[in-house]
């Protein structure tokens, strides 16, 4: 019986990142690695400080590491030039953050057809693939509001239309319940689990909302830079020959 291993869809080997506060240097991540799988909703974890946001940041091709290496889709963002990088998110990622980042002036439906304008997407096809996203996250009916017209959780349900127009192959998220209240925090939550599962989309979530844990495929608890627990949930199964560390990534 043959089997077949799935290839990772982003790969980071000894990644360490610092900062200088002043004449003090702050090390943020410490010759960090994982292996993160398509069709994942990861999980990352851990207290305030200890390194998420940036590493979430440094994987998505937002920020350079000081040593190490990152491969994403197969091509290693760590060289890359900052256009290369710029091409590589428009292209293959989507972003949803805290504070939605939405434009005031625009209504829902355009906030979504905006990206698509950078791919190169005639204005039709734009429009079509954007009610698509906004109908996908139960938006569609809202499409011709504005934000100041939009609820917290709308919003944030724009905003991952926004990212889904573009079809990624990853999808970061930053945090995208924690402004939320219970239901929509819930409802958002929902819709990121249904990305991984019927799109076979990578979703990683940089959270402190304990309700995604049990949604998650994986969760990686930080502490002070670096990943001390890595947790499979029983959804792992799906993936049962799927690579867990960057060694068994390359062999």
């Amino acid at each position: 019986m043959t089997t077949t291993t799935l290839q990772p869809t982003l790969v980071a080997e000894s990644i360490s990142k610092s900062f200088m506060s002043g004449l003090v240097r702050i090390q943020i991540l410490s010759r960090l690695s994982l292996v993160v799988m398509p069709g994942e909703l990861t999980l990352i974890s851990g207290p305030s400080g200890c390194g998420k946001s940036t590493l979430l940041s440094i994987l998505s091709g937002l920020q350079p590491t000081d040593e190490g290496r990152v491969m994403a889709l197969g091509s290693e963002l760590s060289n890359a030039s900052p256009r290369d990088l710029e091409n590589f998110r428009l292209q293959h990622t989507g972003f949803v953050f805290q504070g939605f980042n939405l434009f005031p002036a625009l209504t829902a439906l355009e906030q979504v057809e905006l990206p698509l304008g950078y791919l190169g997407i005639s204005a039709r096809d734009a429009r079509e693939r954007a009610m698509e996203a906004l109908h996908e996250v139960g938006m569609s009916h809202r499409a011709d509001l504005r934000p100041t017209a939009l609820s917290g959780g709308e919003k944030q349900r724009v905003a991952i239309a926004r990212a889904l127009a573009k079809r990624p192959q990853l999808l970061f998220a930053d945090e995208p319940t924690s402004s939320l209240d219970a239901l929509s925090g819930q409802t958002v939550i929902d819709i990121l689990h249904r990305i991984a599962r019927e799109r076979g989309t990578t979703v990683l979530c940089v959270s402190h909302d304990p309700r995604l844990i049990r949604y998650a495929d994986r969760v990686l608890e930080m502490e002070d830079g670096v990943i001390h627990r890595d947790r499979l949930t029983h959804e792992r199964s799906q993936h049962p020959n799927a690579p867990t560390s960057f060694q068994e990534s390359r062999s």
